[in-house]
């Protein structure tokens, strides 16, 4: 896999986040921080896991420390490990773990999208994970505050899910690949 240039890992999760996240409404609470510019993204030089889970901590504790106003949540992505979906779904546990170490569980979560992503009960090409798809292996860091804010707005937010799965299979992989989302490593 040749390596992508930073600007460029940057530059297709902006892509995937207004094409996709936003332009196909999968997360109605992502417009908004967008529109603000309180998204961080982070592209990790990590090449071993013990050097994500390093990179993670000091996420987690930069976006503890920093005030929502500037910074509501963060887009940590790590081109460079955690490739196949298995192992990247194995460190999720390790992400989690990271989150209640620092004493943060309560304030920060994590959600996961990856190239290869795969909801349990689904075949690897169905097309209701696009949901979770992006060019690149990411692990989003969110405040609690603020995703308990977006859902108490949201009305049915917990319908997100199913109407996502709707919005998808009307799309379908034609549509999704009209998209014109920069390809990731899975697609290079």
């Amino acid at each position: 896999m040749t390596a992508p240039a930073h600007d460029d890992v940057i530059e297709a999760t902006r892509l995937w986040l207004e094409r996709a996240v936003i332009g196909l409404n999968l997360c109605p609470f992502a417009k908004a921080v967008h529109a603000r510019q309180q998204i961080r993204y982070v592209v990790s030089a990590a090449r071993s896991e013990e050097e994500l889970l390093a990179d993670l901590e000091a996420e987690l504790r930069h976006l503890a420390a920093v005030s929502p106003e500037e910074v509501d949540t963060t887009l940590l992505v790590h081109p460079w490990v955690l490739q196949d979906f298995l192992d990247y779904n194995d460190f999720l546990d390790l992400a989690d773990d990271a989150v209640d170490a620092l004493g943060l569980a309560g304030e920060l979560q994590i959600a996961s999208f990856h190239p290869d992503y795969q909801f349990a009960g689904t075949g690897p090409d169905d097309i209701e994970n696009y949901s979770n798809r992006a060019p690149y292996p990411i692990l989003h860091l969110l405040r609690e505050a603020s995703v308990d804010k977006a859902v108490a707005a949201f009305p049915e937010a917990e319908q997100i899910y199913q109407r996502n799965i709707e919005t998808l299979r009307a799309l379908g992989h034609e549509g999704w690949a009209r998209l014109n989302l920069p390809p990731g490593p899975a697609d290079a």
